[in-house]
């Protein structure tokens, strides 16, 4: 039975609520949105996966409010159910010159936390940002209502103009760095 992963592409695209950060010129909606698209394509290209997206098309907008555009996401996780969740974000930061690469997580010591050394990993070989960590942050949301193993990944800093660049012009990378540390997770060799 395929392995069901969750991508929940955050924020929605700009103009509406919960629409993310803006930096260097990109929203980050619409950044989430294509490196969600290119994982899930990654990851239903290899039949030991089964992949969903929150934001199916680049003009879908979840939820009237950022509380319930949090909540519908979760439920649509839950409801599936998936196995694992990945929520993929880019950060922002009044200081330009912070960069790099978090991964947050609910709790330490979980399959959770396992998975998000091995996407950390992905991320950083393949694209080249800093490693910042794998943090715990329990008051997410997505972290604290989802019932399957959940990761809330923030690829870059929009508003650091070497992660922008990346953000902008590697956006498959990122999904690749992310669907490597899938596959390494479960011990697979990549299909691509």
């Amino acid at each position: 039975m395929a392995i069901k992963i969750f991508i929940d592409q955050g924020h929605n695209p700009a103009g509406n609520v919960n629409a993310g950060a803006v930096g260097n010129g990109l929203y980050e909606g619409d950044i989430n949105f294509q490196v969600g698209l290119y994982l899930a394509n990654l990851l239903n290209n290899d039949n030991r996966f089964e992949a969903r997206l929150s934001r199916p098309t680049p003009t879908t907008v979840i939820g009237t409010s950022n509380a319930t555009s949090l909540q519908q996401r979760v439920q649509m996780a839950n409801a599936w159910p998936a196995d694992y969740f990945i929520s993929i974000h880019c950060n922002i930061n009044p200081n330009p010159a912070i960069n790099g690469t978090e991964v947050y997580l609910f709790q330490y010591g979980t399959q959770a936390n396992w998975l998000a050394q091995h996407i950390m990993d992905g991320i950083t070989q393949t694209v080249g940002t800093n490693n910042n960590g794998i943090r715990l942050n329990p008051t997410l949301y997505v972290l604290r209502r989802t019932q399957m193993p959940s990761l809330l990944i923030e690829l870059g800093y929009l508003s650091n103009w070497s992660d922008a660049q990346k953000l902008r012009d590697n956006q498959w990378g990122f999904a690749y760095g992310i669907y490597l540390g899938i596959m390494r997770y479960f011990g697979f060799t990549p299909t691509q």
